[in-house]
């Protein structure tokens, strides 16, 4: 799909059958984004039980940091013309930057704050967490009161991060302006690439040693525990590696998007991520991307013709994969279309 969308929108005419917009590109970069969403939750839903309701804080910890660097390359272009502070600050009457901004004008900075952010947040949440035990409903209210927590904190105009409005009017990047449709479609094959690699990463885990030992503390935690595994050392490292995923998604989606607002900490946000999952297919991987594109592609159209039907539409949807589809629409292939594998001598004997 992504070598087809690159060469449609640079060998076609506008007037051809074939032609994709720079709009449609656009789009589908933003859908890549939260299939790389989905397949972070996955991971730690579909693989190790952990019913994440917070993945949208990281989502968006990624975007703010990615929103703070694109903000300072604004420099003295903005409403303003402060080449030192963002629109936001200045109309505050914020004399300098806050400590945490300090650093914020260079690209390997928000490389190591995408990663650190919600890698950090992440590896210290579930530390707590998991080596007290906390999982099921209990685990998913926590992470769930963390992002509503972090969204509270984030409209505060005193945090320093743009308060209601959150950050918008961005410029470009790295010296390339994000109007410029080449941008844009550059954007989008770096997107398409960061999935693949993480797709490929996420597989390699779930398909080692460690992926299974991750299934069977879902499956059986205690048990897991009783042989003598530290389950928790697990959950952790899955959980913080999940985070960064999402992260990374949320830095990819802010200059394609062009704005990041505490909107996105919304646990409605997160709740909808769930919802990709089990619609594709939890615990498949690639079912989780399927969800997240068919969905989101779902809700553009039917924001367009029916907006203030697609709440229910969704609903609908998901009660009825629920009912009918409990693996998913990925089910549906995997019963028509049924993978063989490879089985040993010893589970042939038993």
């Amino acid at each position: 799909m992504a070598v087809y969308v690159v060469l449609a929108n640079q060998l076609f005419s506008p007037e051809s059958f074939f032609y994709v917009s720079s709009y449609s590109v656009n789009l589908l970069g933003k859908y890549l984004c939260y299939a790389l969403l989905a397949l972070a939750l996955d991971l730690v839903w579909g693989y190790c039980g952990i019913l994440s309701l917070g993945h949208g804080a990281f989502f968006a910890l990624g975007g703010y940091a990615m929103g703070m660097y694109l903000m300072r390359q604004i420099g003295d272009r903005g409403v303003y013309g402060n080449p030192d502070l963002p629109d936001f600050m200045v109309f505050l009457n914020w004399e300098s930057l806050p400590w945490f901004w300090v650093g914020s004008d260079s690209f390997f900075w928000v490389i190591a704050m995408v990663v650190l952010a919600p890698g950090v947040l992440a590896y210290v949440f579930g530390a707590m967490a998991f080596r007290s035990r906390v999982s099921g409903v209990y685990l998913s209210i926590m992470t769930q009161a963390m992002t509503y927590a972090l969204m509270l904190a984030f409209f505060r105009n005193e945090m320093g991060f743009g308060g209601n409005n959150g950050m918008t009017d961005f410029k470009d990047i790295l010296g390339f302006s994000l109007q410029s449709d080449t941008t844009r479609l550059v954007l989008f094959i770096i997107t398409v690439c960061v999935l693949a690699a993480a797709y490929y990463v996420s597989d390699r885990i779930v398909s080692s040693k460690a992926g299974k030992v991750i299934t069977a503390i879902r499956d059986a935690e205690n048990r897991v525990r009783f042989v003598g595994y530290n389950s928790a050392s697990y959950k952790v490292f899955l959980f913080t590696f999940s985070a960064v995923l999402a992260g990374i998604a949320g830095a990819l989606y802010v200059p394609q998007v062009g704005i990041i607002n505490p909107g996105e900490f919304s646990p409605i946000n997160s709740i909808e991520i769930v919802i990709w999952v089990a619609i594709g297919g939890r615990g498949t991987l690639y079912g989780a991307i399927i969800g997240a594109i068919v969905v989101s592609f779902a809700k553009t159209r039917l924001t367009g013709i029916m907006p203030e039907a697609w709440l229910f539409a969704l609903g609908g949807l998901f009660v009825l994969v629920t009912l009918l589809l409990p693996k998913g629409l990925v089910g549906l292939i995997d019963h028509r279309f049924p993978v063989k594998r490879k089985v040993n001598k010893q589970e042939a004997a038993s």
